[in-house]
């Protein structure tokens, strides 16, 4: 047996190997990292794979699960069929088209999309994209839990012809027209139920009904999704006209999509002196880091709507953190264990921030039950500077 030690030119490529990221590489289109990126406004090239045009983007609060990339299908084409062992939610940035996906009896499944549809891939169902305009293209965003199944197998052959069927994920006909089943979660004394809806296919997230969410703020809406039985998770959420969520933490690779309105979110790590911002509107995607607070703003005259998607679903958590949130942790004040920010305990800043920029809208603000806006307003701005404090927190196990 050999002792002698491995060259660095032998030894390169074979050590601290990242699959996920050799394969997308390799995909020769482009890819893009920032802390935030607008879906509408990034470059695709040609995407040999799918036939059609695409790029990946890549926040850096991704993680070591969780990725997103761009497809894009031009006026009048369709990509070609293909299948993979990862599960991807697909929301539809542009465009109206149809989806077609293969049963696992070989039989067809048709339903047509448009902008703001929300859909899943059954896992390693094959599928096609149509784009059913001859004018404009369709682009998707599609957010996927490949960096953990390409790391897993580390096998390109094995995620893309995997023969294996799955037809428990299928589900029936009905849960592709948009149909399925609401269900509620209860989560003990103090904390609201979880509204939970069943489906594959959500036709419009701008209009789907939403249920009473107080907990993370007055007025805010809530629903969870349950998509192709799919381990990856799915919620949309409204912020009422004229207030803002509070502030909450959790684990890394939640893709959040602005859907409609106007505003922003601030991000901060704990002990940060400045806010990160991020803006709000639809086509703006990010990802939080692990741990990294952040809140989100409604600055405009309607009701702001948002999707994140994750991997831990309501019915099958993955990972602590998520199960720690179905069970309420993600709305229980960090003074109670929990992992978010009650306004009476939040950063004087971020008050008086939002009632300069609402101002600047011409929005009301329906907060003044919370705080005294008028003195808020008189404290000078050089005042309003130093370390962001978090209060008592209590660390990431919850």
């Amino acid at each position: 047996m050999s002792t002698s030690p491995i060259a660095a030119d032998d030894a390169k490529g074979r050590f601290v190997v990242d699959p996920y990221l050799d394969w997308a590489n390799g995909e020769s289109i482009p890819i893009h990292q920032d802390f935030g990126l607008d879906l509408l406004g990034i470059e695709t090239a040609r995407w040999d794979r799918y036939d059609a045009k695409g790029c990946f983007a890549h926040c850096h609060g991704r993680g070591d699960f969780m990725a997103n990339y761009v497809l894009e299908v031009e006026p009048g084409k369709r990509t070609r069929p293909v299948k993979h062992l990862y599960e991807a939610f697909i929301y539809v940035l542009t465009g109206v088209g149809t989806a077609k996906i293969w049963l696992p009896n070989g039989e067809e499944q048709l339903f047509e999309f448009g902008m703001h549809s929300l859909f899943a891939i059954p896992l390693n169902a094959e599928y096609q994209i149509f784009n059913g305009s001859g004018r404009d293209s369709v682009r998707l965003s599609v957010t996927n839990d490949a960096p953990i199944v390409m790391n897993l197998f580390h096998s390109e052959h094995f995620v893309f012809n995997n023969p294996g069927k799955f037809p428990e994920r299928f589900g029936s006909e009905n849960l592709f027209r948009g149909e399925g089943e609401l269900l509620t979660l209860s989560r003990g004394t103090g904390v609201a139920q979880l509204n939970i809806w069943e489906t594959n296919f959500v036709p419009d997230v701008t209009s789907f009904k939403l249920y009473e969410l107080n907990e993370r703020g007055k007025g805010s809406l809530n629903v969870s999704f349950v998509l192709a039985d799919s381990t990856m998770h799915a919620h949309c959420s409204q912020i009422p006209t004229g207030r803002y969520k509070k502030a909450h933490r959790h684990a890394a690779g939640t893709h959040v999509h602005a859907v409609d309105g106007e505003g922003y979110s601030l991000l901060w790590h704990e002990g940060d002196s400045e806010f990160k911002e991020i803006p709000w509107r639809h086509g703006i995607m990010y990802v939080p880091p692990f741990w990294m607070f952040h809140q989100h703003f409604n600055t405009c005259s309607r009701p702001a709507r948002y999707l994140a998607c994750s991997l831990g679903s309501r019915r099958y958590p993955f990972i602590s953190l998520r199960k720690k949130s179905a069970e309420g942790g993600g709305s229980t004040s960090i003074q109670n264990g929990g992992r978010q920010i009650e306004l009476e305990d939040q950063d004087p800043r971020v008050h008086r921030r939002w009632l300069e920029e609402i101002a600047r809208t011409g929005v009301t603000s329906d907060m003044g039950d919370s705080f005294d806006e008028p003195a808020i307003l008189a404290i000078p701005k050089e005042k309003l500077t130093g370390v962001i404090q978090t209060p008592r927190s209590i660390g990431p196990a919850v």
